[in-house]
């Protein structure tokens, strides 16, 4: 538990694959020139894994093939409440010409400059989902976190 009252819970996989498919936005964690970078991305969950749209000439180049981290979130600092969902995976070029245009019909955003005529795909290797809400507070799955002082039904 947290000094301000606030309690993390390890969410499920599929909690948290329900929870980023109602996000847009997140994070891409790779590694350039051996630095850690991050980069800010419009994303959409396909079946199960994340989906990019780039410029591969861009920044986002030096990801085909790699091993990237991607986190989402939503937080609330008035509440202290939220969920963040963390993956791991390998990040490859979308290359299938079905498969392309079906992901351009998605209509999914780019923040690049260049022409963002690529994909990438991002399968979810480790996957790790927290959702923090303060105590006595409902979250978004119906569940009513117990105060400190209530009793926990087993």
């Amino acid at each position: 538990m947290h000094p301000n009252g606030a309690a993390p819970k390890q969410l499920t996989r599929n909690e948290s694959l329900r929870l980023l498919a109602t996000e847009d936005t997140g994070r891409i964690i790779f590694t350039r020139r051996a630095m850690p970078a991050v980069e800010l991305v419009h994303f959409t969950l396909d079946n199960g894994d994340i989906v990019i749209k780039t410029d591969l000439s861009g920044s986002l180049a030096a990801t085909r093939g790699a091993v990237v981290a991607f986190e989402a979130d939503r937080l609330d600092a008035t509440d202290q409440a939220g969920w963040s969902v963390t993956v791991v995976g390998c990040s490859r070029e979308v290359t299938d010409p079905v498969e392309i245009g079906r992901l351009q019909r998605i209509g999914l955003r780019s923040w690049t400059a260049g022409e963002p005529a690529h994909f990438l795909r991002i399968s979810p290797e480790l996957l790790n989902g927290q959702r923090l809400y303060a105590h006595g507070e409902v979250n978004d799955f119906g569940t009513r976190h117990p105060a400190e002082s209530e009793p926990v039904d087993a």
